[in-house]
């Protein structure tokens, strides 16, 4: 059994992580810290896990009795977490917190259609974001195909959730429901991450990524519309995104039209690209706390530890 450390386990990113992880087949959860809810049980932050598990929260962890360590704290805490703790050797770190997605001291970029070969042999793994991982798979057959010459533009529009579990005065239902709002326009801090890596994968300077992200009235998934103009004829950019993706596990690409639920509750990505008069329009569509976060992390924990890909994450679209 892989045995497993949590560090800030009462959001929202750890509550999935949890979910996943209590009915893993190859995971045995060891510590869920967090210093607030200390000697809590999870299911009375998580209350999802009720009937699940009986585990508790933890003041104290021993880094030593872990083979991996998920951290889920806020962004920024992660350095500040190792400027205080000593890594034991052989421990294996997946970061969901935006700290290390530079590739810095020793991490590795943890977005498996992309560095799947990377991420096995890898002890320190930094979790792509949300909005990242939607509009890197939209566009990543581009980039590996040397096709991403002219200005990105990209629209999404994100669950409630992707703003994290303290209220704030934009995730308060009353504020959120039947409202719509833009923010960060063409600033949002996946930029970076979005843009140095389609450029290393192109092998050239990435054009500009002009992103409008969105709030939007529902709990959670992301829906990314990503057009730019492209040589291609429609058949070809299909084969061209199929080809890409043909060993991906979780990645799908569609010629039908899609719609959120496809995904929401799974750690599925589905991609559609359409060609319409030289534009290429890309939809593509993630649960931004599966496939944009938790689940993710257990992928690429089950990458490091020589598992099937998927396991533990065969789980059921909220169809209805």
């Amino acid at each position: 059994m892989i045995k497993v450390g949590i560090i800030g386990g009462a959001g929202y990113t750890a509550g999935e992580l949890l979910r996943i992880l209590v009915n893993h087949p190859e995971a045995e959860i060891v510590f869920v810290h967090s210093t607030s809810n200390a000697g809590n049980y999870l299911y009375e932050v998580h209350g999802g896990l009720l009937g699940d598990t009986d585990l508790q929260f933890s003041d104290r962890y021993d880094l030593s009795a872990v083979d991996v360590l998920f951290l889920c704290s806020a962004h920024g805490k992660s350095r500040e977490f190792w400027a205080e703790n000593v890594r034991p050797a052989g421990l294996k770190v997946v970061d969901l917190a935006q700290d290390y997605r530079d590739e810095s001291e020793g991490y590795v970029y943890g977005l498996p259609e992309w560095q799947r070969g990377r991420i096995r042999g890898a002890q320190l793994i930094a979790n792509p974001g949300c909005f990242a991982t939607a509009i890197q798979l939209a566009l990543l057959p581009l980039a590996s195909a040397g096709l991403l010459k002219e200005t990105v533009n990209v629209t999404a529009v994100t669950g409630s959730t992707g703003a994290g579990v303290k209220p704030s005065a934009t995730t308060h239902f009353s504020w959120r429901t039947d409202n719509l709002s833009t923010y960060k326009v063409f600033e949002h801090q996946h930029l970076k991450e979005i843009c140095r890596n389609l450029s290393l994968l192109q092998g050239a300077p990435c054009p500009p990524v002009r992103f409008v992200p969105m709030r939007g009235d529902f709990a959670r998934g992301i829906f990314a519309s990503v057009t730019v103009d492209c040589p291609l004829e429609a058949g070809q950019a299909l084969d061209l995104y199929r080809g890409f993706y043909a060993g991906a596990v979780f990645t799908h690409v569609s010629d039908r039209p899609v719609d959120l639920k496809q995904v929401v509750n799974t750690n599925k990505c589905i991609v559609v690209p359409e060609m319409h008069d030289g534009t290429l329009v890309v939809s593509s569509v993630i649960d931004n706390l599966l496939k944009g976060a938790s689940g993710q992390a257990v992928q690429n924990m089950n990458l490091i530890f020589g598992i099937p890909e998927n396991t533990g994450l065969k789980l059921k679209a909220s169809a209805f």
